[in-house]
């Protein structure tokens, strides 16, 4: 009886909110009715969909064909009120009550959301207007899950493109995956100028996808466990225009079209005139709360452009990205991150973006950067900060140095410390790399090797100096050993004959012996499985390869950033000839090798290891990157190679590799490294770095030689053959002839090129003189 009752109750509850609807809003009642209809007529109810022809035009005359570009006839209201009646009687014989109770309430709902789709979808509407409509919207208590499919979609899509990008194959991921929720907290971390319509830009857009897939993603959640994100505020694209219009600086638009030596001279004054300018009081204001927020942790001031951390346009390393101790009063913190935001901003003017642009054919695009604000992940360890480790980790591997790793196995460069060592190639040190599909393949197999190529140095920051600092890691130890997070699954210990995991540490005597291997965080935790489902993951839902970057304090793990990864198409393996002549070949390499050829090779540019080795002064060392440079400018774009000592482009001691950067080496087809033993130089498995990044975005093919080794070949005599070309093509740099050579080829061996050929699975590689393929 009283189930009766009740269900009787609920059968006519629907019927008393469209009476109160009559009465007091019929234009609400007008827009459920319509919704109404059209939901039973998709339904497949008769009725409805002859309703439904009651909305279309009256004809007014013969149906012809012209009829259809009458205009419709205008129906009054009363029309629309008696189609509700009958909408409404035939949901009555078709639905249950409370199916149409739940329709009509899910509709309302979506009409309380009217508001937010109207400030989304308005093109005017700033982005502090779209806030001020986001925090009523949470006000007003109104969840995904209350409104219909349609709304949720599109007032995801909306926010994502008024926030992040417009890009449609992000939008098509973060639609799935993005709710109107995860705006309400952005827009209270977002600092933006007045009237602002700007985006967050590629870092940040691709971290707040990420992480929102991870959480949208319960089927791997028990084996990736808890991924942490750091706390980050944001300024927004514009807010580099409106520094720019604030101080006047309005002439530095047409910079880019400036010769590329130009910029490159003139840009260490740029970089000073924005250091030296200000900051509108709006932007102030924000960096102000912001400041309070994230308290006197140290930060990293981050670009992030509207064009970087796109597939095939990854801007790696082209922007800067800065740290700061954020120690002091609050003004001494305030003027340190107004300094840096102003760095990062001059940084779009400097001539590697500007070269990375031009290739691309970005330059004529509109360039904005926004700026992200992090929590640097780590914890103090005596006077220090620092993570206690950190890398990169990327879902292809690039560089295999086993022909058992597949491509697919992916690749991990961990440090211990800030991850700066991870991106950047350093001259001095050495990561650890692993495949998380081959665990159990390492580049360093024995006792020496695991010694030799070892992290022997730690990036921090120096809460006391309040600097970013590079220290031996025999410091750490000896200094604060026992205060570092996890220690003991990050070191193994060296003896005279072997070298094995720590039972115990004693950080002062074992500070000589103690060698960052990383075995016990890889081997005992389920750090690799993780690592693994997490590249995965992300892989198979954004539909394409990524590259993440990612931290530890030594009990969280954080992802710090994500992106498509650049890639090149997996070149099959060439077949090595078996009859080359033994006069025709100019190199070969059996370490390291990848896939490729690089066909009809018209010029070589040839650094001298001894010659380098002895240069008298710094100024000396970067007259021979400068010289490079040069050559990298007047050469046949990919018809030439570079062959010199180290690890070129990397930071640290100038020796250990030519001092060049991407816009100095972008037009060569192959980057080649020589290691000889008596010059310490060993190349670095740089895949992972910035550097190496450049190379596989601009297809320039990258191999390191060994030429003391006795199985392989290597003509110097061949690379040194025509002396007077160097001086010939840049005369201005004399100074150095006796260092970097230049080999016209074709001038040099009878009209002959140079080819070169590389098979991962022979793991072979080598370069002989042919015949060309095509005209030279």
């Amino acid at each position: 009886m009283d189930s009766d009752h009740a269900s009787r109750t609920e059968r006519h509850e629907w019927e008393v909110i469209i009476g109160f609807l009559k009465k007091i809003d019929q234009h609400l009642l007008g827009r459920i009715s319509r919704r109404m209809i059209n939901h039973l007529s998709w339904s497949g109810v008769g009725e409805a969909q002859e309703l439904l022809q009651s909305f279309a035009a009256q004809r007014r005359g013969p149906a012809d064909e012209a009829s259809e570009n009458r205009p419709t006839e205008r129906k009054v209201l009363d029309v629309h009120l008696d189609v509700a009646g009958s909408a409404f009687v035939i949901a009555k014989k078709h639905l249950k009550p409370d199916v149409i109770l739940a329709l009509i309430q899910q509709w309302i709902q979506d009409d309380r959301s009217g508001f937010l789709v109207e400030a989304v979808e308005n093109q005017g509407t700033s982005l502090l207007e779209i806030s001020q409509a986001l925090e009523r919207h949470e006000d007003m208590g109104i969840e995904d899950k209350d409104l219909s499919r349609a709304i949720q979609v599109g007032l995801r899509v909306s926010l994502v493109r008024r926030f992040l990008t417009d890009e449609l194959d992000y939008i098509n991921v973060a639609r799935s995956y993005v709710e109107v929720r995860d705006f309400y907290d952005l827009v209270r971390r977002v600092i933006a100028p007045p009237r602002s319509y700007g985006k967050l830009g590629g870092k940040g857009a691709g971290l707040f996808l990420a992480t929102r897939i991870l959480r949208g993603s319960p089927e791997v959640a028990r084996e990736l466990g808890t991924i942490r994100s750091p706390k980050t505020w944001y300024i927004t694209s514009d807010g580099v225009l409106d520094f720019i219009q604030y101080n006047s600086l309005e002439d530095i638009y047409n910079w880019k079209y400036l010769e590329i030596e130009q910029v490159r001279d003139e840009y260490p004054h740029i970089v000073q005139v924005f250091k030296n300018s200000h900051f509108s009081p709006e932007i102030v204001k924000g960096l102000s709360l912001a400041l309070d927020d994230l308290e006197e942790k140290p930060l990293i001031v981050r670009s992030s452009s509207l064009l970087e951390d796109r597939l095939g346009s990854s801007f790696s390393g082209k922007y800067k990205s800065l740290f700061l101790a954020n120690q002091g009063t609050k003004r001494e913190r305030l003027l340190a991150l107004l300094d840096a935001i102003s760095e990062v901003y001059a940084s779009i003017f400097g001539p590697d973006p500007i070269e990375y642009r031009a290739e691309r054919g970005l330059l004529d695009v509109h360039e904005e950067m926004g700026i992200l604000i992090q929590e640097v992940v780590g914890t103090r360890v005596g006077k220090y900060f620092f993570p206690s480790f950190a890398g990169v980790a990327f879902s292809n591997n690039e560089f295999r140095w086993s022909a058992r790793i597949k491509r697919e196995d992916g690749l991990l460069r961990l440090v211990p410390g800030l991850g700066t060592r991870a991106v950047d190639r350093v001259g001095e040190d050495y990561p650890i790399l692993v495949a998380p599909g081959q665990p159990g393949l390492r580049v360093n197999v024995t006792r020496d090797e695991a010694v030799r190529y070892s992290p022997r140095k730690m990036d921090v920051i120096n809460l006391e100096s309040g600097t970013f600092e590079t220290v031996p890691i025999e410091w750490i130890f000896r200094e604060c050993g026992r205060e570092f997070p996890g220690l003991k699954q990050l070191v193994s210990q060296a003896d005279a004959d072997s070298i094995r995991q720590p039972l115990f540490i004693d950080h002062e005597r074992d500070a000589d012996s103690l060698v960052f291997t990383f075995e016990g965080l890889l081997r005992q935790t389920n750090f690799l499985s993780r690592m693994k489902t997490l590249l995965n993951t992300l892989r198979e839902k954004m539909g394409t390869p990524v590259d993440l970057e990612f931290a530890s304090d030594g009990k969280d793990l954080y992802l710090l950033q994500c992106r498509p990864q650049s890639f090149t198409e997996d070149a099959s393996p060439s077949p090595i000839p078996l009859d080359i002549a033994p006069e025709k070949l100019i190199f070969s390499a059996r370490n390291y090798v990848s896939n490729g050829r690089v066909p009809d090779i018209t010029h070589i540019v040839y650094v001298d290891v001894e010659g380098y080795l002895h240069l008298p002064d710094p100024v000396a060392f970067k007259r021979v990157g400068r010289a490079v440079a040069r050559l990298n400018k007047i050469l046949p774009k990919r018809r030439f190679i570079l062959i010199g000592p180290g690890r070129w482009g990397s930071r640290g001691d100038i020796k250990l590799g030519v001092s060049v950067t991407y816009s100095d080496i972008n037009n060569s087809a192959m980057l080649i490294e020589v290691a000889r033993k008596r010059g310490n130089y060993m190349p670095d498995l740089s895949f992972g770095t910035h550097f190496f990044q450049d190379l596989v975005e601009a297809s320039i093919r990258y191999l390191p030689l060994f030429p003391d080794d006795e199985h392989v070949v290597f003509r110097e005599d061949f690379l040194k053959k025509t002396p007077e070309e160097f001086r010939r093509l840049a005369p201005d740099f004399s100074d150095v002839a006796h260092v970097v050579h230049v080999v016209d080829v074709p001038k040099a061996a009878d009209g002959l090129v140079l080819r070169v050929l590389a098979n991962a699975e022979a793991g072979e590689a080598v370069a002989f003189l042919a015949p060309p393929q095509r005209p030279v």
